[in-house]
């Protein structure tokens, strides 16, 4: 005995450690099997109106377990009639619940987290046999998060009349949500709408719906009125039934790029909000004072969480020269231990990707980098059954690659080298993405710039994929707009208290029509005369104003001019008519100017705004004349326009240095900061009316939270904002930052829309203009502001300064910057 227990010794210590392999700890299933059973052995009905409901001769779908291909339960495939009653019981239910005091409906909210905590095993299971991720994903991550944006969104509910003073609730949302996060996106969504007052109607993905229906359930169980959020279950099409119901007021989607620009198409004119949180290609800056084991681990978190089918994922990792062969050997010895297998085993690494049809995608991509001649590294210990795909390592790719470009949503790191820091940014930059990317060096002064230069919503330093409902998430440029969590992500589930929900009558909109315009020509007549001379003896000399953009006046590309007529019918003067080449010309000098300005000193911004405002009220007289012979109105009246124009001024001058972010309440050990960065470029099409207020109102937020603009003037009385040539001149504006075109409205709005390289556009016009917009907006995924032709009082603060100019002059990126060199160790 003594013997064998010598050799046994012997053998343990050394040769057990190399052969050593985990068993298996699977969680049990019996919960969600139960829970399944209780619903006819899995058979849902749609949760309408806080009840289920089954509707006759509906088509039904099922969902299977990706990790094992077992079928789980059967869902119905919804239609028309069953959008028109979930959104029918929402609108009605919304007539209460908007009117619910913050209190009562805080309350609500916390009843639903302490619910959801009640049942957070059930939900962590169904999870992971719905989606296939692994059930340590759902019950570390996923659940809590979910929990803690309803506890989050009971304080906001309460805080409402406080925090969110001028602004009032939606209406009805629509919810649209993908299969890679399926009950944490949904609460995303839901937790805000319904802490600002609206009602929801959701629509789960076609691949994972069983979470969004427990949650219904869950919901009812908490005491939630009924109505207040429903759920219906069908395929993709559903997603456009839904969003283009007219009692639909607002749709939120999570989603591919492409679906999310159809919905702006099928939105657009219609008066709805739209937030939109697309997709990603994120980079992984791993610089030379990186701690690599650190990264290691973090690049783990970065691609191979959730199978790598995640938005932000860190799919793209750029590794500075001298550590890019060390870095990719540890990542692969770090692979040789990774575990893929069954989504309720607890001791595996990686689960299933979601259905084969995803996964035969994500091999395209992978054998199509192997074609052009990329190194491609893969693990082989994964599973014969299930919809499995190795975690894959590929190298030797150019920056074209079709594998670096486009977004794979699955296991795949693509690794590319860098040299200099500026390299490294602007291959970063260098994607039609930004939703998120992280920075990886020990020099925090360099973790910060290149932070703040990368073009994303969401930027971790040494860590990635941190998620918390106190910091808002979502994209800039094609990764979409609006934000989900924190204060920010409570914009998009509400509107000015004064508006009303815009109701365009429906436009027949000729997208190739739109905007073409016949230049004027000569005209005679006995009530269309120049001006005279001041002695009255001599004919007036000609005065046809020019563009003014790059910091100087600009003849028009092509020599056509139009007239700027009296009410009397008399030709004060002649305007540029611009086009297209015009449009170019300006963007490209906004673009020169917009790094810098944006980079300036709020302080310097300021000074430069009140500089304005002292130059405008030295010219008040004239400025006044100008405004009472293009429009009729009195001298009073017009003396009354200019000084409004120069105390909002002043109003935007004094928010040059007072809207620049916050920190964060995140639960991360370290500070989660929130800084609003300008926009970039935003096209601004001017009402006709209050044509110098109006000018003065839409400009100044663009510009004092450093964008630089293209901007176009009133149509009818375009003098005023012309005469702002010399104000700007003589107040330090860099040349650039407001660039003036004059012309036919809708036809300059037309190219500033289709535009590639404008981020925003503002438009104030008609209802077909409006609509305009929105449609061609989709193609790059601009952010859009528009009036859908109804005017608004610009004489009236809350209307012509509300806060509702910031939030549109602005995006939030959230920098999340961890600690742990003291109390953490």
């Amino acid at each position: 005995m003594a013997a064998d227990t010598k050799t046994n010794t012997k053998n343990s210590v050394a040769e057990i450690f190399k052969s050593m392999d985990y068993g298996p700890a699977p969680e049990a299933d019996n919960v969600a099997k139960a829970w399944l059973n209780d619903h006819d052995n899995g058979e849902f009905g749609l949760f309408i109106d806080g009840k289920w409901v089954k509707p006759d001769g509906r088509k039904t779908y099922q969902t299977k377990n990706p990790a094992t291909g077992e079928p789980l339960a059967t869902t119905i495939q919804g239609e028309q009639e069953d959008v028109d009653l979930a959104v029918s019981s929402a609108k009605k239910a919304y007539e209460t619940w908007s009117k619910t005091p913050n209190h009562v409906r805080a309350r609500h909210l916390y009843s639903i987290a302490r619910h959801i905590q009640k049942h957070m095993r059930l939900f962590s299971v169904v999870e992971a046999m719905d989606n296939g991720k692994t059930f340590r994903e759902t019950r570390d991550a996923d659940i809590p998060i979910v929990v803690r944006h309803f506890y989050h969104h009971a304080g906001w509910a309460q805080l409402m009349d406080t925090e969110m003073r001028g602004w009032k609730s939606v209406g009805v949302i629509g919810g649209i949500v993908p299969w890679n996060f399926p009950l944490m996106l949904l609460t995303w969504k839901i937790a805000p709408a319904l802490a600002m007052g609206n009602t929801v109607v959701l629509k789960p993905a076609t691949y994972t719906r069983l979470s969004a229906l427990l949650l219904a359930e869950v919901c009812a169980e908490a005491g939630l009125p009924p109505g207040v959020f429903n759920v219906v279950t069908g395929n993709g099409a559903m997603g456009s039934k839904l969003a283009d119901h007219p009692d639909v007021d607002k749709v939120a989607f999570t989603g591919s790029t492409g679906v999310g620009q159809t919905l702006r198409r099928l939105t657009a004119g219609s008066g709805k909000k739209l937030s939109l949180e697309l997709g990603g290609k994120s980079p992984v800056v791993v610089f030379e004072t990186a701690d690599l084991d650190s990264t290691v681990e973090g690049v783990v978190d970065a691609i191979w969480f959730n199978q790598g089918q995640v938005c932000s994922a860190g799919s793209r990792l750029l590794v500075q020269e001298g550590i890019h062969d060390k870095l990719v050997d540890k990542l692969k010895e770090r692979l040789t231990h990774f575990r893929v297998g069954d989504s309720l085993d607890k001791t595996v690494d990686m689960g299933a990707i979601v259905d084969e049809s995803q996964r035969k995608s994500i091999e395209e991509y992978v054998e199509s980098a192997r074609q052009e001649g990329a190194e491609i590294f893969q693990i082989s210990a994964i599973p014969k059954k299930g919809c499995f795909y190795p975690p894959t390592i590929i190298t030797n790719v150019q920056t074209v690659s079709r594998v670096v470009v486009e977004e794979i949503f699955g296991p795949v790191l693509v690794v590319l080298k860098f040299r200099t820091a500026k390299e490294a940014i602007a291959l970063s930059n260098n994607t039609i993405y930004g939703l998120g990317g992280s920075v990886w060096t020990e020099n925090i002064p360099l973790a910060l710039e290149a932070a703040l230069s990368i073009k994303a919503g969401t930027v971790w330093i040494n860590c990635h994929n941190l998620f918390d409902s106190a910091a808002g998430f979502g994209g800039y440029k094609q990764s979409g707009y609006g934000r989900d969590g924190g204060k920010e992500g409570l914009f998009e589930y509400v509107r000015p208290s004064w508006e009303k929900r815009p109701r365009p009558e429906p436009v027949q909109l000729d997208l190739k029509a739109f905007g073409q315009i016949v230049q004027a020509r000569p005209t005679i007549g006995n009530n269309q005369k120049n001006e005279i001379s001041a002695d009255g003896k001599l004919p007036g000399i000609d005065r046809t104003f020019k563009m003014y953009y790059g910091g100087k006046q600009a003849r028009p590309d092509a020599p056509y001019a139009r007239p700027v007529v009296s009410p009397n019918g008399t030709v004060i003067a002649h305007v540029g008519e611009g086009n297209r080449k015009d449009v170019r010309n300006a963007v490209e000098a906004a673009h020169a100017a917009s790094a810098g300005w944006g980079k300036r000193a709020a302080h310097n911004r300021a000074q430069i705004v009140y500089y304005m405002a002292e130059n405008l009220e030295l010219r008040r007289d004239e400025v006044a004349n100008r405004i009472h012979q293009m429009t009729g109105r009195s001298m009073d009246d017009c003396k009354t326009e200019v000084d409004l124009s120069v105390q909002r001024l002043f109003h935007w001058g004094a928010y040059c240095d007072k809207y620049g972010g916050t920190v964060q309440e995140t639960t991360l050990y370290g500070c989660t900061v929130k800084v609003h960065e300008p926009m970039g470029v935003i096209g601004i099409a001017c009402p006709d009316e209050y044509p110098l207020l109006g000018f003065v109102s839409l400009f100044a937020p663009a510009v004092i939270r450093g964008n630089a603009i293209v901007i176009v003037p009133s149509e009818k009385y375009p003098l005023s904002a012309l005469d702002l040539y010399q104000v700007f001149d003589t107040s330090d504006l860099p040349g650039g930052v407001v660039n003036i075109l004059t012309g036919d409205r809708n036809h300059l709005s037309k190219y500033l829309s289709e535009h590639q390289d404008i981020q925003s556009m503002w438009y104030f016009g008609t209802a077909e203009g409006s609509k305009f917009v929105e449609y061609m907006s989709a193609e790059n995924v601009k952010r859009t502001w528009v009036n859908y032709g109804l005017a608004r009082d610009w004489t009236d603060p809350e209307q012509g300064q509300g806060e509702e100019f910031l939030y549109q002059s602005i995006q939030c990126k959230n920098i999340w910057i961890p600690m742990g060199d003291i109390f953490a160790n």
